[in-house]
């Protein structure tokens, strides 16, 4: 599990490599559901969870660039 505080001092490329990679992840994690060799069930949800994690930072990061830039002009 991810935690948003760690995810907040990457940049926005590091977290859309981040992001690339836990979508590899999950879509093995998948496969392996379907032929019957996941271990932790759990694993699935958690990992869609730390997707949403780090879309939200990415989001947030974005917005406060956008703030900023509203603020200077």
């Amino acid at each position: 599990m991810v935690e948003a505080s760690e995810l907040r001092n990457l940049s926005i490329e590091e977290l859309q490599d981040k992001l690339g990679q836990m979508k590899k992840t999950l879509m093995q994690y998948r496969f392996q559901a379907k032929i019957g060799k996941l271990e932790r069930q759990t694993a699935i949800s958690e990992t869609r969870h730390d997707i949403a994690r780090v879309k939200t930072v990415i989001n947030e990061m974005r917005r406060s660039k956008k703030g900023e830039a509203e603020v200077k002009s």
